[in-house]
C-alpha cells in the first residue's frame, strides 16, 4: 500500500491523510507501508542527506533529513500556528538557527558494560543507548570528552542502572552534574578528583554534591560572571543565549526600573542591569542565591534584588508593579498562566517575553493582549537544531504607547 504524506506534526513526524505517524518523512512524498514501516518511494525535494552518520539510531535528532529552509518554514509555522489558534497575529521576524555543533550544553547517558563502559544518547521511542563518535550537534570540547564520561560511569555507575551525565561548557572547561549514581563511597571521591585535574574539567558533581572542583565554572552574563549550581538550565547554545538577550534589550527599551521574573541565575538580569535596577525573582534558591552572588563580584552594574519565590503559586501581584517599567519573563514549559493574569491586571507598559513552549505562549498571550496589551513582534529561535523543538522571543506594549 502507497500513502502521500500530507503534512508534518509538531514533534517532526510525517501524516498521510488518515494514517501515521512515520518517522524521516516530508510533505509531498510517496511511501510505501510494508508491515506497518514506511518505505519511502517517492522523495520530497526537500530531503537531504543526514549530516550525521548516527540519525537513523540515535535519538537526539528528528530533522536531519530536511532541508535548512524546509525546518525554519516548519518550525515558524509552528509559532505561527499556535498563536493562530488564538485568534493573534503579529509581525515574524526570521528565524534564527543556532549553527552545527554548538550544543553548549546536554544530558547523555552511561551505563557500565563488561569490557567498560559506554555513553550516548538513546534511541528514538528507545531505551536502547546509541554511542555517537561523530555526532555533529554537540560543541566539540563534549564530544572529545566522551572517553573521559565513559571513566565517570565506571566509576559512578552501578551495574544495572544508567547513568545521567549533564555535561555543560563553561569557560573554565567542563562542567559534569552525574546523576542517578550509587551511593557515595569516600574511596573513589579521590579517583574523580584526579580525573577532574587531569583532563581539565572545571567542576564535577555527584547527585548534586561537588567532589571535584578545579575551579569555578563560570558563565558569563553581560558584564557579569555567574558560577550556577550543578546541571542548572542555561540556554542550549551560546549563539541562543546570545540572541535571546538581544531580543530582550529591545524589547526593556530604556527602562530604569525592570522585573525578571522566572529568572534564572541572571541570563537576562545581569545584562539588564547595566542601565536599569532589576527585581530578580526565581522559585529555586540555589539560582538566586548563584545569580546575587554575580552581581555582588560584578563591577558597574545598577541595584539588583534577588528573590527566592514561586510564581506559580504566588505570582507578582499587579499591585506590586506599580513603579515597574519593563518586565522580563522567562517561564518554563508549562508557561506562566497565573503570572500572565496578574500582568494582564498591571500598567507595565513593556513586556519580554521569551518562551520554550509555543502553545503555552500563545495562551498567556491572549491573556495580556486581552487585558489591553498589543504583540509588537515575535522572533522564532532554533537553538535545538534538528529537533522538533522552537523558542521565541516577543515584545509586549500598553496598547496607548502606540
Amino acid at each position: 500500500m502507497t500513502v502521500t504524506i500530507t503534512r508534518m506534526t509538531s514533534s517532526g513526524f510525517g501524516m498521510a491523510e488518515d494514517q501515521g505517524p512515520f518517522p524521516r518523512t516530508l510533505p509531498g512524498e510517496e511511501v510505501e507501508l510494508v508491515d506497518g514501516t514506511a518505505r519511502l518511494v517517492t522523495p520530497s525535494v526537500d530531503r537531504v542527506k543526514a549530516p550525521c552518520r548516527h540519525f537513523k539510531s540515535c535519538g537526539g535528532c528528528a530533522m536531519q533529513h530536511a532541508s535548512d529552509a524546509f525546518v525554519a518554514e516548519w518550525k515558524t509555522g509552528i509559532v505561527l500556528n499556535g498563536l493562530a489558534a488564538r485568534g493573534i497575529e503579529a509581525e515574524m521576524r526570521p528565524i534564527l538557527t543556532s549553527p552545527p555543533q554548538s550544543r553548549r550544553r546536554a544530558t547523555l547517558h552511561g551505563k557500565r558494560t563488561k569490557s567498560g563502559a559506554m555513553v550516548g544518547f538513546h534511541g528514538r521511542a528507545s531505551d536502547v543507548l546509541v554511542e555517537i563518535p561523530d555526532c555533529q550537534l554537540l560543541d566539540p570540547s563534549i564530544m572529545a570528552s566522551i572517553p573521559v564520561l565513559e571513566q565517570f560511569t565506571i566509576i559512578a555507575a552501578s551495574r544495572k542502572a544508567e547513568l545521567e551525565l549533564v555535561v555543560t561548557v563553561s569557560e573554565d572547561g567542563l562542567d559534569l552534574d552525574m546523576r542517578n549514581c550509587k551511593p557515595l563511597d569516600p574511596r573513589v571521591i579521590g579517583e574523580v578528583a584526579a580525573l577532574t585535574e587531569q583532563h581539565r574539567f572545571a567542576r564535577v558533581a555527584w547527585d548534586g554534591e561537588v567532589i571535584g572542583l578545579r575551579v569555578p565554572p563560570a558563565q558569563t552574563f553581560g558584564p557579569a560572571q555567574v558560577t550556577p549550581p550543578p546541571g542548572a538550565f542555561l540556554q542550549a547554545t551560546l549563539h541562543g543565549q546570545e540572541t535571546l538577550m538581544s531580543c530582550v534589550t529591545e524589547s526593556v527599551g530604556p527602562a530604569k526600573q525592570v522585573a525578571d521574573l522566572f529568572a534564572g541565575c541572571g541570563t537576562f538580569s545581569l545584562p539588564a542591569a547595566r542601565t536599569a535596577e532589576v527585581w530578580a525573582l526565581e522559585g529555586e534558591k540555589a539560582l538566586i542565591d548563584a545569580l546575587d552572588q554575580g552581581w555582588r563580584q560584578a563591577t558597574g552594574l545598577k541595584r539588583v534584588k534577588a528573590e527566592t519565590r514561586d510564581l506559580f503559586r504566588r505570582p507578582v501581584l499587579a499591585s506590586e508593579l506599580k513603579k515597574t517599567e519593563a518586565v522580563i519573563i522567562d517561564p518554563p514549559r508549562a508557561g506562566a498562566e497565573a503570572q500572565s493574569i496578574e500582568l494582564a491586571k498591571s500598567d507595565v507598559p513593556r513586556i519580554a517575553a521569551v518562551s520554550c513552549n509555543p502553545a503555552t505562549f500563545a495562551r498567556d498571550a491572549e491573556m495580556l493582549i486581552k487585558g489591553g496589551y498589543r504583540l509588537d513582534w515575535v522572533q522564532p529561535v532554533d537553538q535545538f537544531r534538528w529537533s522538533s523543538h522552537v523558542e521565541l522571543a516577543a515584545q509586549f506594549t500598553r496598547a496607548h504607547m502606540a
